[in-house]
């Protein structure tokens, strides 16, 4: 693996919500890097095939919570001892928050809570990442990207539980994170993410896989909604260069913007086309906006200035080549791949593809 994730091997992590998509992934870097992971989460959601496809749960200490209760959560901490935390755990889909409020909001909020709680009571951790969404701003329909110190206030149940949780980690680090300087906690504001193993209900690229796989054109709910789409490697290696910067340099704590280039902005509309044209097969999609469905933002971009000035990330992959990876995945297990090495290849071409670009 690229020595870039030389700083993880032998680091004792734990990962909650590791069971779900980007937890999975997560785990699988992690894993190539050495490190030791403890993973904390519900059993996954019958959609959720990623986790057992990626074959993470053999190598790692899998234990089975809910982040709703604070006893199982403080018995992993004790069993993990963790030196870092990277808090993925949450219920993450807009139309579900609105079907369930109140267990988005137990889930989102009071999951923060009790993770932070574990935090403050635990002698060994040394940096903590909140992962949170770019769906936490008050969001005005602006052109231009929001920046970390705008107004967070998200409209829906989901976006809004998001806000919470936004707020209750910058309490708790000026309450009792400061100013010692241990441990460290940052948030990242992730855009939309995108690639295989995904499954998840009432996300685009998922619709879009169902409906090629029964041969139906792809329903499209908000086709001009613009969204920072971006590859699911693109914010896991953001939230490990933070989570790792900031264990030996506690000024890099903070709140950060993780999203695409500009370019990568682009229409629900725009995605789907460019899934048809990598599907190939005749497929094909339609605008079937829905009479009085539940709100969602029209516009929605970020300027993640911030961490590119800071850290030095920024994005590898464009959203075609973001499309094209998840075309190959899928076909890939359609196919009966080992997904394992799939995974493996797309880890390995992005860390190569980002070496090659430093260097230029």
């Amino acid at each position: 693996m690229n020595r870039e994730l030389d700083f993880w091997k032998d680091r004792r992590v734990l990962v909650t919500g590791h069971t779900g998509f980007k937890g999975s992934w997560l785990c699988r870097i992690l894993l190539n890097a050495g490190a030791r992971v403890t993973g904390f989460a519900m059993d996954p959601r019958k959609e959720d095939l990623l986790y057992d496809l990626s074959d993470v749960h053999s190598d790692i200490t899998d234990i089975r919570g809910d982040i709703r209760d604070y006893m199982q959560l403080e018995q992993a901490f004790e069993k993990a001892d963790p030196e870092i935390v990277l808090h993925l755990a949450a219920q993450p889909i807009v139309r579900e928050s609105y079907r369930d409020p109140r267990g988005t909001y137990e889930t989102n909020v009071m999951g923060t809570v009790n993770l932070l709680e574990c935090v403050r009571r635990s002698g060994a951790v040394q940096s903590v990442l909140n992962v949170t969404t770019d769906k936490v701003y008050l969001n005005r329909e602006w052109v231009w990207g929001y920046r970390e110190d705008e107004m967070l206030d998200g409209f829906d149940p989901y976006s809004n539980s998001k806000s919470c949780s936004e707020l209750v980690t910058h309490s708790y680090v000026s309450s009792f994170f400061a100013p010692a300087g241990r441990p460290a906690v940052s948030t990242a504001r992730a855009g939309n993410v995108i690639g295989g193993g995904d499954f998840a209900r009432d996300r685009i690229i998922p619709d879009c896989i169902r409906a090629v796989m029964k041969k139906q054109p792809i329903a499209v709910r908000n086709p001009y909604s613009v969204r920072p789409y971006q590859h699911v490697l693109e914010p896991l290696m953001a939230y490990l260069l933070i989570a790792q910067t900031q264990c030996g340099d506690y000024n890099a704590a903070g709140w950060y913007n993780v999203g695409p280039g500009e370019e990568s902005c682009v229409t629900t509309g725009r995605l789907t086309e460019l899934f048809v044209q990598a599907w190939g097969e005749n497929a094909s999609w339609t605008n079937l906006s829905e009479p009085g469905a539940p709100h969602e933002a029209s516009f929605l971009k970020l300027d993640c200035s911030k961490i590119r000035s800071r850290l030095g990330w920024h994005p590898v992959w464009t959203i075609n080549r973001a499309v094209e990876e998840t075309v190959c995945w899928t076909r890939q297990w359609l196919e009966g791949g080992h997904i394992p090495d799939e995974m493996d290849r797309e880890i390995h071409a992005y860390l190569e593809d980002r070496k090659t670009m430093e260097q230029e």
